[in-house]
């Protein structure tokens, strides 16, 4: 199983940045995750790329639907120019809220538009690789001009792999249909994993002639640890925290229905709307945090992430970020613990 880590961009200088990529390809860690926010995603992994050699640099996730797939393509051709071919493309489509009012961008039609969008990425490579004229026309892009003047040239290393993220089976089965990957949600459990992920890429992925392990199957998980009860308890109300904001979304509730906590979901998402955003932990059971969360001795957690997503997924991160000074025992255990421990494929 590869064992990944999530980049913080958060008040990090370049040289900070630099400083904890370096620091994560010397402790053996697979790849580093940059994600989107307050943010943006592709930024700190272009400082990244400078300072190693060897680690893979992924957006996890990008928000498409903010940017053209000009934009897009263009940020990560430049990026697997200076990684050398290190670059993962991570994308997810965000809630039609943030969308149309945080973004001012139209949403519609979701999976058929990201469906689109992939194609009109892998149309303009193609340009940017071949040289051949740019004409794509599909259901909701077009592009049909790129003088050579605007044309940044090949790569020795054309392929960017294309990761979507998803929570609904459409997205999920669309990964399985035509992307190099899926990033399945932090906000999971096994048994969603099992019961709606495996079996919607591998629906997706035999609609198109595919093999469902051709899919590789990424995350974040939750972990409450530490060396004092203390400790753990202020990991245990964040977690709690964050599983009820997610639990509140109605795009995140097919979780939850595998578990039969729609009521929950319910009421929380009532309670945010109330904005009583302090109260709506307390709504978070010990059930749920078991079912959402890793929970172990910090020198176990290694074993008990393997234990958990060994044959379920292909790479994992730890939810939180990692970041050189703060507990570099725990992390560089923690790598050599997950890395290149023998898998059973996720199907």
């Amino acid at each position: 199983m590869k064992f990944d880590a999530r980049l913080s961009s958060e008040g990090s200088s370049a040289l900070a940045t630099g400083s904890i990529s370096r620091w994560a390809e010397e402790i053996g860690v697979a790849g580093l995750w940059a994600g989107e926010n307050k943010h943006d995603a592709f930024l700190p992994l272009a400082v990244a790329a400078e300072y190693t050699s060897r680690i893979q640099l992924g957006t996890a996730v990008a928000i498409a639907f903010s940017r053209s797939p000009m934009v897009t393509a263009q940020l990560a051709w430049d990026l697997q120019r200076r990684s050398r071919g290190r670059f993962l493309l991570g994308l997810g489509t965000q809630v039609k809220p943030h969308v149309l009012r945080r973004f001012s961008m139209p949403w519609d039609r979701p999976v058929a538009r990201l469906r689109d969008y992939v194609c009109a990425l892998r149309a303009i490579w193609h340009s940017f690789q071949s040289g051949e004229p740019l004409n794509y026309a599909g259901r909701f892009y077009r592009h049909n001009l790129l003088p050579p003047v605007f044309n940044p040239g090949p790569l020795d290393h054309p392929h960017i792999p294309v990761a979507i993220a998803g929570v609904s089976p459409a997205l999920i089965s669309l990964a399985g249909e035509m992307c190099d990957g899926l990033h399945v949600h932090p906000f999971h459990t096994p048994a969603y994993i099992r019961s709606v992920v495996l079996p919607e890429v591998g629906k997706g992925a035999a609609s198109a002639g595919r093999a469902a392990a051709e899919v590789e199957l990424s995350t974040s998980t939750f972990v409450i640890t530490g060396d004092s009860g203390e400790e753990r308890e202020r990991q245990r109300a964040a977690v709690k925290s964050r599983i009820a904001f997610y639990a509140s979304t109605p795009a995140y509730r097919v979780v939850l229905n595998v578990h039969g906590w729609d009521a929950i979901s319910e009421k929380l998402h009532a309670m945010s709307r109330q904005g009583r955003w302090d109260e709506m932990s307390d709504c978070v059971t010990d059930e749920m945090v078991s079912a959402f969360a890793v929970e172990a001795d910090p020198g176990d957690v290694g074993a008990a992430l393997r234990e958990r997503y060994d044959g379920l997924v292909d790479r994992v991160a730890l939810f939180e970020f990692m970041l050189p000074g703060e507990r570099d025992d725990f992390w560089r255990e923690l790598a050599r613990e997950c890395r290149d421990q023998p898998q059973e494929a996720a199907t």
